[in-house]
């Protein structure tokens, strides 16, 4: 059973939203918020797996909530996140993707496709609005060489990334970062999604290619267990 949080400022839409999950057999609605700082209390207290989030909502919006799900630090528990929002090619799409979201889609999305968004965060994966993955391409060239294109990754992806690289299975990395191993699974779909990458092999040869870790240190071998 997937687990979902709605966060949405207008209440029509987080009606619609319950509506339209509800006759999911897999998906159970366990709350319903109106604002950022419920939503932080709420993830806390309900242990979502996936949060569908609304970006612009009065008191601390959905980019402050990402930020406090990130600053937790509690990676076992951390839940995946949908951002729904009516605000696609601007800055703010950028923000909430490098904050974490794995998912980035606009209000007027088919609902079946919001299903599909659920479905696809609560295994790791991402869902990007054809709109919103352009503008991540366009604002990672944008950004000039020194940037490059591990500018859209969050630090904790890159530090998964880098374990990638020195060719670390997923228990390993999550023994090295402390998190769980589905946690690795989600960091991985994310940067892999971010990147526009196939599978961990090739974020391993991309991680060289982009000096995250030197070559002589990615054959080294991992430290043993404590």
């Amino acid at each position: 059973m997937i687990r979902v949080l709605i966060v949405d400022d207008h209440e029509v839409v987080r009606q619609g939203l319950r509506f339209v999950l509800e006759q999911e057999a897999d998906v159970e609605v366990v709350g319903e918020c109106a604002d950022g700082h419920a939503a932080v209390t709420a993830i806390r207290d309900r242990a979502p797996d996936v949060v569908l989030l609304d970006l612009v909502m009065p008191g601390l919006d959905g980019l402050g909530v990402l930020r406090a799900i990130e600053a937790r630090g509690d990676h076992a528990h951390r839940p995946a996140v949908v951002v729904l929002t009516s605000f696609l090619a601007d800055d703010r799409a950028v923000a909430a993707v490098r904050a974490g979201a794995l998912s980035y889609l606009p209000k007027t999305t088919a609902v079946d496709r919001v299903v599909e968004a659920v479905r696809a965060a609560a295994a790791g994966g991402s869902v990007l609005d054809p709109g919103v993955a352009a503008l991540l391409v366009e604002r990672v060239r944008s950004a000039g060489p020194d940037a490059g294109p591990l500018a859209t990754l969050s630090r904790r992806e890159r530090e998964v990334l880098a374990a990638l690289s020195r060719g670390r299975s997923n228990r390993e990395i999550a023994r090295a970062l402390t998190l769980s191993e589905e946690t690795v699974k989600t960091y991985v779909s994310s940067l892999l999604a971010k990147l526009g990458l196939q599978d961990r092999t090739q974020a391993a040869i991309f991680g060289l290619q982009q000096g995250v870790v030197a070559l002589d240190d990615a054959l080294a071998p991992p430290d043993p267990p404590r």
